[in-house]
């Protein structure tokens, strides 16, 4: 038998008596972890076999587990097999925290029971007392690391706690530490085929494993002799070894020696290498360095050249030519671009970038300072041009165009924009300019414009002078406008002076009204006053046409040549701020240093200070205009505020913050409250009125007026946007009206209170009927009832008693009917018997009562006025109350004096006859 053989049966031997120890715990430990603690997230560190101390042994296992996730919880687990299958199942669970005591028994012998103190005692027997010191070192080690609680370990040796759990078998039995866990091997195929031959060599081997474990010891014994002896015999094939070993260390160093002359050569070939890399490295950073230098140059060339054309442009450019124009646009582009270029790091600092720049600036300079001056002699040969103002030709109501100046200019709208970028003192310096002489042109057209206005506004005057010679106060008020506005050419030129005193004047005083409900009244609406009107609301109408485009052109075009159209923050030194009106309508100019250092939030608002300054004449020109519009006919402030409402709604349509919406608004504002002065007025003049104390009243000349005025408006604010101003003012004059009716009825001496309140209301009445005006349908409906109430009143008071003494006769009846007395007993009363009714009955023949009728008639007729035909409807209403009369007694007679045939001396067809013939006589 070979060693080999024989070392290996030694092993198989080994092998074999380890695997009775230990395969049946092992194989219980793997199976538990896998069918109970593994899908519960935990794992098994110690394990020992236990049944429970004096009671029939029906063994357990107790089981240290931890949990997979944190924080971790460490318990103690009580497994029992199954008493109906191969498998476990978990009893009982401790938390470790709950443990308070260990107790080992016996520390100085082997014993292997134990206590575990829990709620309570639990008493154990190990199977081995090796299983149970592996287990409580298990317990031990597992408080020091997770809990660190006071344990107190009784009846168990120190070093079973300091030291870590012995190898062997209570190693592999306990599992030890987690660190250390068992790893169950298998036994190799041939290993399994060399232990089946050994069993089934011995027939024995599975029934009496002892017997054959000591068969296999001695059989291991007598090979260990053989081995010896095998070694002994083996010496000098030893020695013969060793000496081989010898040569082969000889050889070795000798392919040492040789291997280090190679590793000299392979060095000095490095070092060949490392200086070609070194070389190489130092050509691709020539290379890389030449290829940048050519990009900065091919950087510098591209962004910083500008070709000849353009610097010829620059400096000597023809600025009156479109193609010059154009080739001094794409020049000062091309150059702005160049100045423009960001440089890299270190540009700045070469010779070539520096003079370049100074080229850029000095071709800049030059340019910007020829554009400058050329736009300039523009501005200021149109300033100064006095072909297109109107004082040459004053027979049309039009302003002059400035499209053509616009078109001319808007070539170099471009070129603004690069001065704005590059030179922005001289961009403003020409804004300045550009404002300065514009607005000396405006000024003269505008003022020649609205002298054309005001002209043909007087001539219409003069043509109604006719009409006004019978008013003196509009006569008056006529030529006083004429003289101061209108008497000299010379007053009004270059100054507007005198319109401003009459600002004043009529501000601090009242001013006369050159029309009114009163004149309206006296008047009757001429056909002279309709074309007045309607030639002053052309006029004013052709005013604000003209007027509308101009400024919007002109806010175009200067949005589009000063390139004004984004916004950013500017701070301009050319438009003036808001001036504050001064007492005379006067703007009061601020210094220009002020000018200089306003700051303005967009470019939007120096648009409107810019055409505040251009036009700063037209409101001035324009509340003039109103003033004298008003002046000639209080009632063109209806027409006036119309138009400008429309005005206004249509600029600020177009652009709510524009000039025209802010200037127009300004001048609506004036216009509005010139039109509450007219209405003021009129009520003021309803409330002045003074009546005839010898002639008849009849219908108030402010109620005609009203009338009038109604029919007027009506006509001017249909489909206006101001409607709301006009129903305000028609509840204002109505109201004055109501009560200034009241008013004049009450002091009438020659006509009765009553025909008064009940004419006028009616002709009130019947004008609202007919405008159907809804804001007044309350005092439409007012109006019927005081027209209803005073005519009942009138007729009435008018009627009185013509039957008087039946009258008086039957209201002594009456109060003793009140008193108590039965209707049927009255004719037994002393004063009112039947005798004494026949007599007072006989007093009143029909042909008395006629007469007394007829000098009713002529009565009423003195009283009543021509103008509203109310005649016949008052003499119906006296018939009806008479009729009423009549029947009242009658029926007083029935009830009283049942069965006496007592009637009156007349019948109501006898009473129609009287008041038909009367009337008809009549």
């Amino acid at each position: 038998m070979t060693l080999l053989h024989v070392l290996f049966c030694m092993n198989i031997v080994y092998l074999f008596l380890n695997c009775i120890a230990v395969s049946t715990m092992t194989a219980i430990k793997h199976a538990l972890q896998r069918d109970i603690f593994t899908p519960n997230d935990e794992r098994l560190l110690g394990i020992v076999n236990v049944c429970k101390a004096g009671k029939k042994k029906k063994n357990c296992f107790l089981c240290a587990t931890v949990t997979t996730e944190k924080p971790v919880q460490v318990k103690v687990v009580k497994v029992k097999k199954s008493d109906k299958g191969d498998f476990y199942k978990r009893q009982q669970t401790w938390e470790l925290r709950d443990l308070t005591e260990v107790d080992a028994k016996d520390a100085s012998k082997e014993n292997p029971e134990f206590d575990l103190h829990f709620e309570k005692v639990y008493k154990w027997v190990a199977s081995s007392t090796a299983e149970k010191n592996s287990f409580i070192s298990c317990i031990w080690k597992l408080n020091q690391r997770y809990l660190r609680k006071k344990l107190e370990f009784v009846n168990v040796s120190s070093q079973l706690l300091e030291e870590s759990v012995p190898s062997g078998e209570s190693q592999s039995v306990a599992g030890g530490d987690e660190d250390a866990l068992d790893d169950y091997q298998e036994l190799s195929a041939r290993e399994e085929q060399d232990i089946e031959g050994m069993m089934v060599s011995c027939e024995y081997a599975i029934s009496n494993a002892e017997a054959f474990a000591e068969k296999l010891s001695k059989e291991l014994q007598v090979l260990d002799g053989a081995n010896i002896q095998s070694i002994m015999a083996s010496e000098k094939q030893v020695n013969i070894l060793m000496q081989l070993l010898d040569e082969a260390l000889s050889e070795v160093d000798t392919i040492e020696g040789k291997l280090s002359s190679y590793e000299e050569m392979l060095q000095s070939v490095k070092e060949q290498m490392d200086q070609i890399s070194q070389s190489n490295l130092l050509i691709q950073i020539s290379n890389t360095n030449n290829s940048k230098l050519l990009d900065e140059i091919q950087f510098l060339v591209n962004n910083l050249d500008l070709s000849k054309g353009h610097i010829r442009a620059l400096q000597e450019g023809d600025l009156m030519s479109p193609k010059g124009i154009e080739a001094c646009i794409n020049a000062s582009e091309a150059l702005l671009q160049c100045m423009n270029v960001a440089l890299r790091p270190g540009h700045d600092k070469l010779l070539a970038v520096k003079q370049q720049q100074l080229l850029f600036a000095e071709l800049r300079d030059t340019f910007a300072r020829r554009l400058t001056n050329h736009l300039n002699n523009v501005f200021v040969h149109q300033g100064h041009d006095q072909s297109s103002t109107l004082s040459q030709n004053t027979a049309e109501l039009t302003l002059p165009k400035h499209s053509p100046l616009h078109r001319d200019l808007l070539r170099y709208a471009k070129l603004m924009e690069w001065l704005k970028n590059t030179h922005r003192e001289k961009y403003e310096g020409l804004s300045r300019t550009y404002v300065d002489y514009m607005s000396r042109l405006y000024e003269r057209e505008i003022k020649d414009f609205f002298e054309v206005a005001k002209t043909k506004m007087a001539g219409t005057t003069k043509e109604a002078k006719g009409k006004f010679a019978t008013l003196p106060r509009k006569e008056s008020a006529l030529k006083q406008e004429t003289e101061s506005l209108h008497g000299s050419s010379g007053k009004l030129t270059g100054s507007t002076s005198s319109l401003n005193k009459l600002t004043v004047q009529t501000s601090n005083s009242r001013r006369s009204q050159s029309s009114s409900l009163l004149d309206m009244g006296n008047m009757s609406a001429s056909d002279l006053d309709v074309a007045d009107r309607t030639k002053f609301d052309k006029i004013f109408e052709q005013v604000l046409s003209e007027l509308e485009p101009l400024c919007l052109a002109e806010q175009d075009f200067i949005s589009k040549f000063f390139k004004l159209q984004q916004h950013q923050t500017v701070s301009p030194p050319l438009a003036q701020p808001e001036a504050e009106e001064s007492d005379g309508g006067i703007p009061s100019r601020q210094p220009p240093q002020t000018e200089h250092r306003q700051s303005f939030s967009s470019e939007k608002d120096l648009v409107r200070l810019m055409m505040n300054k251009i036009f700063q004449s037209i409101e001035t020109e324009l509340n003039s205009l109103i003033a004298l519009g008003d002046k000639i006919d209080s009632f063109n402030s209806l027409y006036m505020l119309v138009k400008m409402s429309h005005h206004v709604w249509t600029a600020e349509n177009v652009d709510p913050a524009s000039f025209l919406s802010t200037t127009l608004g300004n001048v609506l504002v004036t216009v509005k409250r010139n039109f509450d002065k007219c209405i003021s007025g009129q009520i003021r003049q309803m409330e002045e009125v003074k009546i005839s104390k010898k002639s008849k009243v009849g219908i108030l000349a402010f109620v005609v007026g009203f009338e009038d005025f109604a029919e007027l408006a009506e006509t001017i604010f249909r489909n206006a946007e101001r409607r709301g101003d006009l129903d305000k003012a028609y509840v204002k004059l109505i109201r004055a009206v109501f009560v200034n009716v009241e008013k004049v009825a009450s002091e009438s001496q020659k006509t009765p209170r009553d025909v008064v309140m009940m004419e006028n209301f009616h002709h009130i009445f019947s004008t609202l009927s007919r405008l159907k005006i809804s804001c007044l349908d309350t005092e439409r409906r007012e109006a019927k009832h005081k027209y209803t109430d005073h005519l009942q009143s009138y007729v009435i008071n008018s009627l009185g008693q013509p039957l008087e003494k039946l009258n008086h006769f039957f209201e002594g009846v009456e109060a003793r009917v009140a008193q108590g007395v039965r209707e049927e007993e009255v004719s037994y009363q002393l004063a009112f018997n039947k005798q004494e009714l026949r007599k007072v009955i006989k007093e009143y023949p029909g042909k008395e009562v006629k007469k007394g009728l007829d000098n009713l008639y002529k009565k009423v007729d003195k009283h009543l006025c021509e103008e509203e035909s109310l005649l016949q409807v008052v003499w119906h209403s006296m018939q009806d109350e008479f009729i009423r009369q009549y029947k009242h007694f009658e029926d007083l007679i029935g009830r009283c004096y049942p069965g006496s045939s007592i009637t009156m001396e007349f019948t109501i067809q006898d009473m129609l006859e009287y008041f038909s013939s009367i009337a008809q006589s009549h």
